[in-house]
């Protein structure tokens, strides 16, 4: 694949969304590597340890205001934003059909994306627990049963060092890897689980590193965007603005870079 074919595709799936200088917008599953648009951030494992294994550096780096929380029960308050964003999240998750009704009720539209079942049957993430496949227009969701999809093939793909290099097979075309879906008002979904008991402990126990390729120039845009963004547009969001009512503090403030623990 060509750079500027590698760059056009990121462009489409991870620059160009539809919104407005003054919408607000969520990223769900952010870690501290959020979406260049993204206002508020919310993640279930914000701190140092999760961020040194799924980004590689020894502190979580938060730049934009970060809520702890869960994805399926958001302390959100209704349409409290224009877009929400789910990048590789929903493959992780135990109730991705909770985490989907979650975003349609805090947000009016979003872009989800998630790893494609056939690719990821080649070479999957032990942490991934679901095969996602698009099915007569809805995102289907089927529970694994094992981290990879045949096992005596995962087995030899690991044992013999050619793991990484088919991945790396696998990413030059990763448009075909994933895949992107925006949605506005309702999402057209089916979750065939619930996950195994045994499927959801080995995943839980597994490393979240992923060794994906480094898309060193489409990372460079995606940071030079958020630069000029923020320059451009600086958005102010408050507290109350987007907590649900009851977690509503008084006087209101601003959301800062920083991480809010709040509800239960």
């Amino acid at each position: 694949m060509s750079v500027i074919t590698e760059v056009r595709n990121f462009w489409q799936r991870r620059i160009q969304i539809p919104v407005g200088p003054t919408d607000v917008v969520l990223d769900i599953g952010s870690g501290d590597k959020p979406h260049w648009r993204a206002d508020v951030l919310l993640d279930w494992f914000p701190d140092e340890s999760s961020a040194a294994q799924r980004s590689g550096y020894d502190r979580a780096r938060v730049t934009r205001p970060l809520f702890h929380g869960d994805a399926a029960a958001m302390p959100f308050s209704d349409d409290a934003f224009d877009y929400v964003i789910c990048s590789h999240l929903l493959e992780h998750v135990t109730d991705p059909a909770a985490v989907m009704r979650e975003m349609m009720r805090v947000a009016k539209a979003g872009y989800i994306e998630v790893p494609e079942a056939a690719s990821a049957k080649i070479v999957d993430f032990p942490t991934h627990l679901w095969w996602c496949r698009v099915i007569d227009g809805r995102l289907d969701f089927e529970a694994k049963r094992s981290p990879s999809f045949d096992a005596e093939i995962g087995d030899y793909l690991h044992r013999s060092g050619l793991e990484h290099d088919v991945e790396r097979m696998l990413n030059s075309r990763f448009e075909h890897r994933v895949i992107s879906l925006r949605w506005t008002t309702t999402i057209p979904f089916n979750v065939r689980g619930p996950v195994d008991p045994v499927m959801l402990t080995s995943a839980q126990g597994a490393s979240v590193v992923h060794h994906g390729k480094s898309a060193v120039g489409p990372a460079a845009i995606a940071r030079a965007v958020s630069t000029v963004d923020h320059m451009m547009h600086r958005r102010t969001v408050t507290f109350n603005q987007v907590v649900r009512p009851e977690l509503r503090i008084s006087p209101d403030q601003p959301l800062a870079a920083q991480i809010y623990r709040v509800g239960s």
